[in-house]
């Protein structure tokens, strides 16, 4: 993998840089402009201004296509979709950005030109999701979490305004979930995949789990994470439980348990994947193929697997998830 240092792209492991421990590290976004409604940020809530650069296999992009999606902003926001997996050049795309960086003939456009663009001097990651602005010609954000309260809340002139991710009277309970359900499910499945001592691992390991054993008791007792609506809370959990058993079980070792062991867990997602938004922004094929192809520290000779084929792979099975009395 690769990063910038001081706008040029050299080939560098400090995407995964990991503590003396072995414990896996996240950098922080580096790109935080906030999009108003109003403008008053200088980034105005504008139809056809901004172009969502996003690859099909990332969760974290994934969270933000499903956002796009369920607020009905698709006509108002390009989505421009990594064409490749992640190679020593990055993400790849065939697209190029509107009055910005463009493919050769031919070929590819990666997505550090873009970030080169925006910032000629830009030393960081380069990651999807990124929201390109083509009028200003720079990145606005590439920090999920941010990006789909923006989608939620600032686009209210051209979006489904009647439905809210963060409902009256909920966004304490969201806010108390995101927090540890980024740090031991979204995040947690990296710690386990990307730690390099045994120690570190098996402590990543259990957390993970002891936070999917609590997701599980929370959705005995209610349909959805935050109540008995879909909120923000379940539109960043769904990317990392779809592609659990597909991808984190066996490429990452989280394989204390299948999700499908689980049923709560498994009914959730499956109710959540039958919602317009949800299971239509999926693809199996994708998610296993960016992993297990394009990351090769954890998977050198990029070799995909056929399975898993196990009872809980078809996400269109009946849940008893709408019926249940909590």
């Amino acid at each position: 993998m690769g990063m910038l240092v001081d706008g040029k792209w050299v080939i560098d492991d400090a995407r995964y840089r990991n503590e003396s421990s072995g414990a896996f590290v996240r950098p922080d976004s580096t790109f935080r402009r906030w999009i108003t409604a109003d403008g008053s940020s200088g980034f105005p809530a504008e139809a056809g201004r901004y172009q969502l650069l996003v690859a099909a296999n990332c969760p974290w992009a994934h969270r933000t296509v499903i956002t796009r999606r369920l607020k009905g902003l698709e006509h108002v926001m390009d989505l421009v979709q990594s064409t490749g997996v992640q190679s020593e050049e990055g993400w790849p795309f065939e697209q190029g950005v509107d009055n910005g960086p463009q493919p050769p003939r031919g070929g590819v456009m990666h997505l550090h030109e873009v970030y080169s663009a925006a910032a000629p001097d830009y030393s960081g990651r380069v990651t999807v999701p990124t929201l390109w602005d083509r009028i200003a010609r720079t990145v606005v954000n590439n920090e999920s979490a941010e990006l789909i309260r923006m989608f939620d809340t600032e686009f209210g002139a051209y979006s489904n305004d009647a439905l809210t991710l963060r409902p009256e009277g909920l966004t304490g309970t969201i806010d108390e979930v995101n927090e540890w359900v980024y740090t031991d499910v979204n995040n947690g499945v990296y710690r386990c995949g990307f730690s390099t001592t045994q120690a570190s691992y098996e402590a990543a390991c259990r957390t993970l789990f002891a936070a999917l054993d609590r997701v599980e008791s929370i959705l005995e007792h209610q349909r959805y994470l935050a109540g008995d609506v879909v909120t923000e809370a379940d539109v960043r959990l769904f990317p990392t439980l779809v592609r659990f058993d597909a991808v984190y079980y066996g490429l990452f070792k989280c394989n204390i348990r299948h999700l499908w062991e689980y049923k709560n867990l498994s009914g959730y997602v499956r109710d959540l994947y039958a919602h317009p938004g949800f299971g239509d922004t999926c693809d199996l094929h994708a998610f296993k193929r960016g992993y297990y192809e394009g990351i090769r520290r954890a998977n050198p000779n990029g070799v995909i697997p056929l399975g898993p084929l196990g009872p809980g792979m078809d996400f269109t099975t009946p849940h008893d998830r709408d019926s249940r009395a909590y």
